[in-house]
């Protein structure tokens, strides 16, 4: 039984109920157009974005189903692996977005190795690497260690972040199939992250990946906000991490897909626009208390 658990909704005799978020899934070209107009803030050159947890999560799916939503393409550019092989991401590493030939999308996404399963000292390393990472001060390209983090005076360690450096919205990507049965240090760990991401006052964002997996009733993706299953899924991470239900986000990777699909880009445009807007609100408030 998982650590919030609270009912099996598949024990409903109904799998669906009435639609609790609305989506207009038939105007991807406005989807489209928004991303084109976002403009960079003007303390900062771009909105960052830093994803993670668990291994296996779909931190870098997420990131390649971003490419392909914004490029109309099937992209593969973060490399990705499964559940058995340990975190394939070993490196500090920032993505950006072409627009066009001589512009990128004003917003970059960081990945970092999986949150471990596993002994103390590793949920305390990683902690340290991602309050670092937060505040700006790991440099692009630095190889995560499980056992010893990042120390000052390391080639890797920016002694003087930028406003850029800096982490403007954390997001914890979690698997819809394992989220309700994560390890006990796993939640620790993420409770540890989101309290000291408040401190700061940094806003904390959730995906729900893998969601046609942990709902097969999802053969239409259009179903997503009437599934019972998925509404108690997210109304338990938002209790249990204090995340607001309006800001977890339920999408569907590209996996083994040979075409993109607008349904899919849909969900992850819909999510990716609502962390952007966050970020700029975080940005703007940075902006007028300094």
């Amino acid at each position: 039984m998982g650590l919030f658990y609270s009912k099996d909704a598949t024990s409903d005799p109904s799998p669906f109920c009435d639609e609790w978020r609305r989506v207009n899934w038939n105007d991807k070209t406005t989807d489209l157009r928004i991303f084109r107009s976002h403009r960079p803030p003007a303390n900062c050159q771009h909105v960052r974005i830093l994803l993670h947890g668990q291994l296996g999560a779909g931190k870098s799916s997420f990131i390649n189903s971003v490419y392909t939503a914004l490029q109309g393409r099937l992209c593969s550019l973060a490399p990705v692996g499964n559940n058995f092989q340990g975190s394939v991401t070993k490196q500090y590493k920032t993505y950006r977005i072409e627009k066009d030939g001589n512009s990128f999308y004003p917003f970059v996404i960081n990945d970092m190795t999986g949150m471990p399963n596993g002994s103390k000292r590793n949920q305390i390393t990683y902690l340290k690497d991602i309050k670092l990472t937060i505040k700006g001060r790991m440099k692009e390209g630095y190889t995560f260690h499980p056992e010893v983090s990042l120390q000052k005076g390391d080639p890797y360690y920016n002694d003087r972040p930028t406003a850029d450096d800096k982490v403007h919205v954390l997001v914890t990507v979690f698997d819809a199939n394992t989220v309700s049965l994560l390890p006990s240090d796993n939640v620790f760990t993420i409770h540890q992250i989101r309290e000291y991401a408040l401190d700061l006052e940094i806003p904390h964002m959730v995906i729900l990946t893998k969601i046609d997996e942990a709902c097969p009733e999802l053969k239409d993706l259009k179903n997503v906000y009437k599934s019972t299953k998925l509404k108690e899924m997210i109304e338990n991470v938002s209790r249990e991490f204090g995340i607001p239900v309006s800001s977890i986000f339920p999408v569907k990777n590209y996996h083994n897909e040979v075409g993109t699909n607008d349904d899919v880009d849909i969900l992850i445009l819909q999510a990716l626009n609502r962390i952007i807007e966050t970020g700029y609100d975080y940005l703007n408030k940075c902006q007028l208390e300094a």
